[in-house]
């Protein structure tokens, strides 16, 4: 299983595509990607469920030199449990099906839980950056 999720706007063949257009065509295709980018980011920062913000933190954009490229990741180990739940929440129902203990130094006691249902914060994100992407791209005609 990958430890890190991400996402990437723009690709190879777009940007030999755009070399068929003007530079004012180019130049907002790269806002578009640029934008896309960020609200996937910001909505991903602004929706993660949080406990001790480790998965917050671990949200990263970078950006291509030539701005056709961006790529937003999550690294955070846990993101997949936030994102899908776990135990007798887990989404397909693919968690564990029997309750379990574990030793919490946060709360510095021993905790019964039968799993965490999701709380999805990247999917949502892609979604949302997705459609904004097309939405600007038919603009441009």
């Amino acid at each position: 299983m990958a430890r890190n999720s991400k996402v990437q706007v723009g690709n190879k063949l777009l940007q030999r595509a755009l070399k068929e257009f003007g530079d004012e065509i180019l130049e907002r295709v790269r806002e578009i990607v640029q934008e896309t980018g960020m609200i996937i980011y910001n909505n991903a920062i602004a929706t993660v469920a949080v406990d001790s913000g480790d998965t917050r933190q671990s949200i990263t954009f970078y950006s291509s030199l030539d701005g056709l490229t961006c790529t937003v990741e999550v690294g955070s180990s846990i993101a997949i449990y936030l994102e899908f739940g776990t135990g007798i929440y887990a989404e397909g129902g693919d968690g564990r099906k029997t309750p379990w203990v574990y030793w919490s130094d946060k709360l510095n006691r021993w905790v019964f839980t039968r799993g965490m249902p999701a709380q999805p914060f990247w999917f949502p994100s892609v979604d949302k950056g997705r459609r904004y992407f097309s939405r600007e791209i038919k603009k441009l005609g």
